[in-house]
């Protein structure tokens, strides 16, 4: 029998990806992609946490998920695609190599970490802080918060 935790995370994934293979919209797809990245991202804070129950299947997966999405992720942003309904940084066009290393500094990161996401909670703990640091790297330089 599947977990809560995982059939849950599962669930998002699946909706999220079936979206974003959907839209020939780039804001939307990105905006769909980031969903996806926020699912696995929050099943791994979770489990650190202690607020849901290790599960090395649920853990593996994630951080597959974050492994594999900044590749296609970096494809979503044309020209002409950055809009005020965006949380896209304009800094993305202007430096779009520096994002695009962004980018695969988090895929490299939970590239490592997908083999001690699975060897147990404090390996994981000690893997997701790589991860996380890139993601919030990015989301410092490329982000426009909104109100």
């Amino acid at each position: 029998m599947i977990k809560t935790g995982l059939r849950a995370f599962a669930v998002a994934l699946a909706l999220a990806g079936a979206t974003s293979i959907a839209s020939a919209d780039p804001i939307q797809t990105r905006q769909e992609m980031m969903k996806s990245v926020g699912a696995a991202t929050g099943t791994l804070a979770k489990m650190i946490k202690g607020e849901t129950p290790y599960d090395p299947v649920a853990a593996g997966l994630a951080m597959r998920l974050l492994f594999t999405t900044p590749s296609g992720f970096v494809t979503q942003f044309p020209e002409g695609s950055n809009s005020a309904e965006s949380e896209a940084s304009p800094k993305i066009w202007e430096d779009m190599a520096g994002f695009e290393k962004a980018a695969m500094d988090m895929q490299n990161a939970a590239l490592a970490a997908i083999p001690t996401s699975t060897q147990g909670l404090d390996a994981l703990k000690g893997s997701f802080g790589s991860v996380a640091s890139n993601c919030k790297a990015c989301h410092e330089n490329y982000r426009v918060k909104k109100n």
